[in-house]
């Protein structure tokens, strides 16, 4: 891996090119670029996240979840390294079988709302989502291993199920969609 940052206001960017780990210089906007940055985008929103109340399970696995994510942004920076085991993504499987299994099944739609928490879950989410499609338009032109799409599938799967955890945590419930179709056939 290169070398850590000993300064930040380099100068060497001001061009329209970033350094990736290996030493190589890229447009600021290719798409491994911008993989990379939506991947910090997501820990950063996991950061913000974290300044709210939660019971410490969760705090813990968002931590970690953090760490798995700077993982990945350095596998993104060093063209075929690789940092993200699969073993990540099992953990991943793990919580969502956990956390999904103590909440009651989804009858319709629920929107990205309720507490701020679980709103700021939504959000990690629909980052999450962006930062697969990042990868895989990344993928689709170099070669990359599978693990850091799959573990970005799985992370904004888990974000939707910790948003609905959230949104339980001090007798609240999810924030559901006003179907015409659902109020049709309640009105039956």
């Amino acid at each position: 891996m290169g070398n850590r940052l000993t300064q930040i206001a380099t100068r060497t960017g001001d061009a329209g090119t970033t350094g990736l780990g290996d030493n190589t210089r890229v447009s600021k906007d290719s798409l491994r670029v911008h993989a990379m940055g939506d991947v910090d985008e997501l820990n950063s929103n996991i950061g913000v996240l974290l300044c709210e109340d939660m019971a410490p399970d969760v705090r813990n696995l968002l931590v970690e979840i953090q760490h798995q994510l700077f993982n990945l942004g350095g596998e993104l920076s060093i063209p075929g390294y690789e940092l993200l085991k699969p073993e990540a993504v099992l953990a991943l499987d793990e919580a969502l079988a956990t956390y999904n299994e103590a909440l009651p099944r989804l009858q319709e739609f629920i929107l990205p709302a309720g507490t701020r928490a679980a709103s700021q879950a939504h959000v990690c989410r629909t980052v999450a989502r962006r930062a697969e499609r990042a990868v895989v338009a990344l993928g689709n032109v170099e070669t990359l291993k599978d693990t850091p799409r799959q573990y970005l599938n799985r992370l904004s799967d888990l974000m939707f199920v910790l948003a609905r955890v959230l949104n339980r945590m001090n007798g609240g419930d999810d924030v559901y969609w006003k179907s015409e179709r659902m109020a049709k056939g309640a009105a039956e």
